[in-house]
């Protein structure tokens, strides 16, 4: 899983194999769990021979995004498109996202209003769904799928098992099977209580949580498999515990031949600080255009540094890990050309934002950092510019140097002291549009009293 909310889970009907997709020699005969570590997806795995056995029959498999934000950002795509390979259906639940998972973070994250909660829930679902149905037709693409059928990403909400779990009935059915000096002893509690906070007795409960929700699925659609960020390997342990002890009727390491569950984990995605991109590390890159545009999207990919490129191209696209060492090795020649650069970019935005979206994105990359203009067309830069009306007003007010930064251009916005047009703006989140300029063609943009900013449509 991932964060803090109990997330989204995705799981594969009963009647779906992750072999029914054609190889097209794409694997090179790797099975699914050489193909995960050939592509750097795996950070840890419980019983891997186990596992590879495990999966040559169909199994339930699932994850979790954070319902604490309503986009999903980069950061899940490794998670997402490790779940690809899998060829998951999909499941989203919240009732944790109330909580607050301490894993990876030195702070207590602020709780989550319950509304807030729902309505990010449900715009998760929806782009999940987007993002599985792009994905679907990318892969069909790159593997050559005739005919083939990847399941449809479905939406569940662990609140349907959790709402009406009673607190001494759950101490008694699960708090039972978990010893305190097992739960502190994870990573993740180790490190928050070694900080100046320390560790509420919210988040310190999350892991049950955790491990009750793999629980309620391995009982209730056969779920097996629990994969998720590296910083949650404690929970998901927790899970496989739970599942051991309950139908085994003891620890869940007492005889590796009847253990069940499985607990796999991947890389999370870093910044130069080592912290994941996320909401709240103030640096996330968004897969909703309407928070980050096709262009900041697609030139995210292509300021990769040459050190990761390799690696990003193994886990953010369907290109054989062979046709990847190949290519890096023509970059590594020319790297000034920065080949691997561009044909990330191209593959990541095609699969998350479609033909339309990588159209735009590289036109407009063209018409802005590029001197060659003799192949556009009028229509088609407008076009790719228009786009840009879709930037959030804080990114827009940064970008101009009208604030020093983002971070600063969202705290006037919120402030109230960010005009458009002589009326305050205080949605962080408002996107310029046609509707919002004078005459359809003019933004007057005020920071306070005397600084201006003139936007003018041509």
């Amino acid at each position: 899983m991932h964060r803090l909310a109990r997330k989204c889970t995705r799981s594969i009907r009963d009647t779906v194999k992750y072999a029914h997709l054609p190889q097209r020699n794409f694997h090179k005969g790797r099975n699914l769990i050489e193909e995960l570590d050939a592509r750097q997806f795996l950070a840890n795995v419980t019983r891997p021979e186990e596992l590879a056995k495990h999966l040559d029959k169909p199994q339930t498999v699932y994850s979790g995004i954070d319902p604490t934000a309503k986009s999903l950002h980069v950061g899940h795509l490794i998670p997402l498109l490790c779940l690809l390979h899998f060829q998951l259906r999909g499941i989203t639940d919240s009732a944790t996202g109330l909580v607050g998972d301490p894993s990876g973070r030195m702070t207590e994250r602020e709780l989550s209003e319950k509304a807030q909660i729902e309505l990010n829930t449900l715009t998760l679902a929806e782009a999940l769904q987007s993002f599985f149905s792009r994905a679907a037709t990318y892969a069909k693409d790159k593997w050559s799928i005739q005919g083939s059928i990847i399941p449809e990403v479905q939406v569940l909400n662990n609140l349907t098992w959790l709402k009406d779990v009673n607190l001494l009935d759950f101490l008694r059915t699960t708090g039972i099977h978990f010893r305190v000096n097992h739960m502190l002893a994870r990573d993740s509690v180790k490190m928050r209580m070694d900080s100046q906070q320390g560790i509420s007795f919210t988040e310190f409960s999350y892991q049950l949580l955790q491990g009750y929700d793999f629980y309620e699925l391995y009982k209730t659609r056969g779920c097996t498999i629990q994969l998720g960020g590296s910083d949650q390997w404690g929970n998901i342990l927790s899970g496989v515990e739970l599942i051991n002890k309950v139908e085994l009727g003891g620890p869940s390491g007492e005889s590796t031949t009847k253990q069940k569950g499985f607990a796999l984990t991947t890389p999370l995605l870093t910044t130069s600080t080592g912290e994941k991109f996320g909401k709240s590390a103030g640096n996330a890159v968004w897969l909703d255009e309407n928070l980050t545009s096709y262009l900041d999207f697609y030139q995210f990919f292509m300021r990769t540094a040459d050190a990761d490129v390799e690696k990003y191209l193994k886990m953010f696209t369907l290109l054989s890990v062979e046709e990847i060492s190949s290519v890096i090795q023509d970059h590594q020649a020319h790297p000034e050309h920065r080949i691997a650069q561009k044909l990330l970019a191209k593959e990541v935005t095609l699969m998350v934002h479609g033909e339309d979206g990588l159209s735009a994105a590289t036109i407009a990359t063209q018409v802005l950092f590029s001197n060659e203009y003799t192949a556009l067309k009028a229509e088609q830069i407008i076009k790719s510019l228009e786009e840009m009306f879709g930037t959030p007003l804080p990114n827009l007010v940064a970008k101009h140097k009208l604030a020093p930064s983002k971070s600063a251009a969202r705290q006037l916005v919120q402030a109230g002291g960010l005009y458009l047009n002589n009326v305050a703006q205080r949605d962080p989140r408002f996107h310029l549009t046609r509707d919002a300029l004078v005459d359809g063609r003019v933004a007057v943009l005020r920071a306070g009293k005397d600084k201006h900013l003139v936007l003018v449509v041509r």
